[in-house]
């Protein structure tokens, strides 16, 4: 029997405070096991036209994060020249400041129904629900890119295969502060109403 909806002020107020942790402030513990489980279970909870489930996840743990740092710092030498001191410690450091890092990937594919624009929104539905639910699980979260989602031998480097790309990095831990508050857009600015024109 289907799920009847309530409506959940305490939903709505968490949604309105929710915020994004940078990753150099978080700290260990990640999930368990059973909480990232879990937490990727209502990730995968998005719209899927043609329930293609065009995406999927790779996971990163932090003991693993060191060399992952060194394939991508090796990398970045290539693409970007020699690299100083703080941005080498940058690259080394990517996947080893949150205990736990969850790589999004859009395996979007032609379809002769389902636009590829349609498959990609879907991976990125994935990836905001799943800094929601690792929020609403009690962890910091933060949605990255970085180059290194864009750059072909990176991205294989990182496990995507061919005709694959990352939607985002989720990096996932234990807040260490509080987030700061941003400035948000004005919805005045963003919101119109439809008039028929010739």
């Amino acid at each position: 029997m289907p799920t009847v909806i309530h409506r959940s002020p305490q939903t709505l107020e968490f949604l309105r405070r929710r915020r994004s942790h940078p990753s150099a402030t978080m700290t260990g513990p990640g999930p368990t096991e059973e909480e990232l489980r879990d937490i990727l279970t209502i990730a995968a909870r998005v719209p899927d036209h043609g329930k293609l489930a065009p995406w999927r996840f790779i996971v990163y743990r932090s003991q693993e994060g060191s060399r992952v740092g060194e394939r991508l710092s090796a990398i970045a030498e290539q693409r970007f020249g020699p690299l100083g001191t703080e941005q080498r410690q940058k690259e080394l450091t990517r996947f080893t400041r949150a205990p736990l890092v969850v790589g999004v990937v859009s395996k979007a594919a032609e379809h002769p129904k389902i636009p590829l624009w349609e498959q990609q929104l879907s991976a990125g539905a994935v990836c905001m629900n799943l800094v929601t639910a690792a929020a609403a699980s009690g962890f910091a979260s933060q949605w990255l890119t970085e180059w290194y989602s864009f750059d072909e031998e990176a991205a294989r480097c990182l496990g995507a295969r061919d005709g694959e790309r990352f939607a985002g990095f989720i990096q996932i831990g234990t807040p260490t502060q509080p987030p700061v508050e941003r400035p948000r857009p004005d919805l005045s600015d963003l919101i119109s109403n439809w008039k028929e024109t010739d």
